[in-house]
């Protein structure tokens, strides 16, 4: 055992007490409480956010959990207006939103939106009944009753465009997923056009109580819709559902965490580095978190990072242009 002579054993004391008070200094202008902006019960964003927000509560010691909304794009307007301290988003909507376009306030540029962190790549992909007959796009008839999710949400901002676009005819109906879910095994819809991380967990029980289809992408399709909205193809594993028997085709976003801008940089370091160095626990929240690692930042090429996050990723060897830190 090392012997510490008295005054070498008060300055080591004075320094912990120090060090100590340093780092509750660090947090005195942290939030008591903050909140995550999801989507609606049954999809993946509520799943990935409610379990990302417990995870960060605990890590923090500090209050904070998921909210239901209508998606990324109420998302990016309350983490935009301060109601919400993070939120989840896909590109598309945060493109929309930080050049004015935003459907829930045109004209209104959201600067006030960061990213954090990547999430996963959102596939659009279609669900019907076995017993529909349904097994192709082409195959839906005009005037089907279709479910597009939350209304403002991603899916129903691009599913419905995108499916005008392949000539679809169709009637357009609005709620959550899991509702919507429901809707279908009863024969109220006939098509639900879901835009989530997989495996959905609406599917995921759909497939459990009955039998389902789920519609893939011919090429020629992939083409139409690549050329005409900002979306990359993407194959959906055989492995996410117990109905596929082999990959299916469709075309995806990337969803990125956001936070406010002014949120406190040393808070938001130490959520980001939270989230990133624990990758197995994220995706014990949801499989799809196995994309939220720090090589796909280079998927955002829209939102500018907040200092707290970039500061992490240049700490660990990862590279963000200046013009793209906020």
């Amino acid at each position: 055992m090392r012997n510490f002579k008295p005054t070498t054993l008060a300055l080591l004391t004075s320094s912990a007490i120090l060090a100590a008070g340093s780092v509750q200094a660090d947090r005195e202008d942290w939030p008591d409480n903050f909140t995550v902006g999801t989507a609606s019960q049954g999809g993946t964003y509520f799943v990935y956010g409610s379990g990302w927000a417990n995870f960060i509560a605990d890590e923090l010691d500090i209050s904070g959990g998921g909210e239901v909304t209508g998606g990324p794009t109420q998302n990016l307007a309350l983490v935009h207006n301060g109601d919400a301290a993070f939120g989840l988003a896909t590109m598309g909507p945060a493109a929309d939103a930080v050049s004015g376009n935003s459907p829930l306030a045109p004209g209104l540029e959201m600067d006030n939106v960061c990213a954090m962190f990547p999430m996963y790549e959102t596939p659009f992909s279609i669900t019907v009944l076995a017993s529909s007959g349904i097994e192709s796009i082409s195959d839906i008839p005009d005037g089907a009753r279709i479910g597009f999710g939350p209304s403002a949400s991603t899916s129903d901002t691009y599913f419905p465009a995108m499916l005008e676009e392949l000539g679809v005819d169709f009637e357009r109906r609005n709620g959550g997923w899991s509702d919507l879910g429901g809707q279908l095994q009863d024969g109220l819809l006939d098509v639900i056009a879901f835009a989530a991380g997989i495996p959905i967990p609406a599917v995921s029980q759909l497939e459990v109580q009955t039998d389902v289809n789920i519609i893939e992408f011919n090429e020629e399709e992939l083409e139409t819709v690549m050329n005409a909205f900002p979306v990359a193809e993407f194959s959906i594993p055989a492995s996410t559902y117990e109905t596929l028997e082999e990959d299916a085709r469709a075309v995806s976003m990337w969803n990125f965490a956001i936070a406010g801008c002014n949120l406190p940089e040393d808070f938001v370091y130490e959520v980001t580095k939270a989230t990133m160095e624990n990758n197995d626990r994220m995706q014990s929240v949801h499989r799809s978190a196995v994309t939220t690692i720090p090589e796909n930042i280079k998927h955002n090429t829209v939102l500018p990072f907040h200092p707290g996050a970039a500061r992490w990723y240049e700490e660990n060897g990862y590279e963000i242009d200046e013009d793209m830190i906020k």
